[in-house]
């Protein structure tokens, strides 16, 4: 069934979508996985458990948006489907959306005449030194007619706090945020448009390989297989799965040298670019990552 599009996009209000929150990264080996990523320079958090799931987390902090580490660490939990994606693949398996209210989030939606699932709250454990914690998030779900291309949903920090400790914030690469994420599509512009009751048509552009759609806090672009080979030539052969699917990951980094080097020192694969470095999917689960400094 089509989704119906509003006179305006939901979003234009102050409380639905204001960029992206996070992106997942689902993994077979959660442990094995923190240890990969922090040998990329990333400072990880200690780890998450979510209360009544099968899951856990490490969670790769930036001052805007950070990076998630899923794993199952209880498969006789619910695992929200994770472990059907890890059957075929490790990598980006759709991102959160950040939010500033989820009932009125909801609200928005409604109007909108937008299909969702909640609010509802979410709760988990975060094991730090001085004992464990629960960081707790709002929860507005999105099905895939509103968010064609991703897994989606909108989440809202009820507690930011426990969150976004300083030294959380420092890693060995540079790294300070998220530019946008890639996704593999069969057309992309036939794609980013199915955007458009959330993000509207001044929200979305298209070049010669890609067409992106500016969230408001980082982009999310859309391009074919050929057009993913030509971004990143120097990775062919790519992997080739199922579309849609999630390829790449482009962050910004304060010092491209010095996150040159520390890939370089911690005998990390990485491909020399004008504005940073490359790093190819079997170094970082199933992810590309693009290092950039803008």
């Amino acid at each position: 069934m089509p989704v119906p599009t509003p006179a305006a996009p939901f979003n234009a209000g102050t409380h639905a979508v204001t960029g992206i929150d996070h992106v997942i990264v689902g993994v077979r080996d959660l442990e094995a996985a923190a240890a990969r990523w922090t040998k990329l320079g990333f400072h990880l958090t200690p780890r998450g458990r979510h209360i009544g799931w099968g899951t856990g987390n490490y969670c790769i902090m930036f001052a805007g948006d950070y990076i998630e580490l899923l794993g199952i660490i209880d498969p006789q939990q619910f695992t929200n489907n994770l472990e059907q994606f890890v059957k075929t693949r490790e990598g980006l398996l759709g991102l959160a959306f950040a939010g500033r209210d989820e009932a009125e989030c909801a609200r928005e939606l409604r109007a909108a005449n937008l299909p969702f699932e909640g609010p509802k709250v979410l709760k988990r454990e975060l094991e730090l030194p001085e004992g464990t914690v629960l960081p707790e998030f709002g929860l507005i779900m999105l099905p895939p007619a509103v968010t064609p291309g991703l897994s989606a949903f909108v989440t809202v920090h009820k507690t930011p706090e426990l969150l976004r400790q300083p030294e959380w914030l420092r890693h060995a690469n540079r790294a300070t945020g998220l530019v946008s994420m890639t996704v593999v599509v069969d057309d992309p512009v036939d794609t980013a448009f199915g955007w458009l009751p959330v993000f509207g048509p001044n929200r979305i552009s298209t070049a010669n390989l890609v067409t992106v759609i500016d969230t408001g806090h980082g982009a999310i672009r859309f391009t074919t297989k050929a057009g993913l080979a030509q971004l990143y030539p120097a990775l062919v052969p790519l992997p080739e799965y199922p579309t849609p699917w999630i390829a790449a990951l482009k962050i910004s980094v304060a010092d491209k040298a010095r996150c040159r080097d520390h890939l370089h020192f911690a005998n990390i694969l990485a491909f020399k670019t004008g504005k940073g470095c490359i790093v190819p999917p079997e170094e970082a689960n199933g992810v590309i990552i693009e290092f950039v400094q803008e």
